[in-house]
């Protein structure tokens, strides 16, 4: 992706500068930009779209009249059907079946059209949300997941259905819990 924004980018770049150089004399310095300056609002902006954010999860959860446990990461959780399996753990493989909508209830990916997933929960296969998530449930267990963005996507999206800052929420159903293989 920024490979192909460099390679457009770049030649307006060029061209601009070109064009902009043909009519004048005088070539000014160019401006020092302020770190420190954009510092505070750039934080700012921060901490209001992650309050922003929150509001929208939280309404959704008050609308679907979910009680769900909140991590310290901001990631909320529901266990709605109790396996019997075995707990997953870090480095453990793991495959499930789940959906997955954006908050807005647009639908973007499910086991139903891909299949099921399966992956190491310790080598970042997937997103930080999911990988978390799993580590919360056990071999049986259904769940109800909703990641914030920050734990997701983040502010590019995954450059196919989920766009920049997406809330996403799964229904994520543990299949199997899988000890690794010992390395030889």
């Amino acid at each position: 992706m920024i490979q192909m924004q460099i390679k457009i980018i770049f030649p307006l770049l060029v061209l601009v500068s070109f064009l902009l150089s043909c009519n004048n004399d005088k070539v000014a310095p160019p401006k020092q930009i302020n770190a420190e300056k954009l510092k505070k609002p750039l934080e700012k902006a921060n901490v209001h779209m992650v309050k922003v954010e929150n509001e929208e999860i939280e309404d959704y959860i008050r609308r679907h009249e979910w009680s769900m446990i909140t991590t310290g990461t901001g990631l909320r959780y529901l266990i709605y059907k109790n396996g019997q399996g075995i707990k997953a753990i870090s480095g453990d493989v793991v495959k499930i079946n789940y959906k997955v909508n954006l908050i807005n209830g647009v639908d973007c990916y499910s086991s139903k059209d891909d299949g099921p997933l399966e992956f190491a929960t310790d080598k970042a296969d997937v997103i930080n949300g999911l990988e978390e998530a799993i580590l919360l449930m056990r071999e049986g267990d259904k769940a109800k997941v909703i990641i914030p963005s920050h734990l997701a996507y983040g502010l590019l999206g995954d450059e196919k259905k989920v766009p920049k800052r997406a809330t996403l929420i799964y229904d994520i159903e543990v299949l199997k819990v899988m000890k690794p293989k010992p390395q030889k």
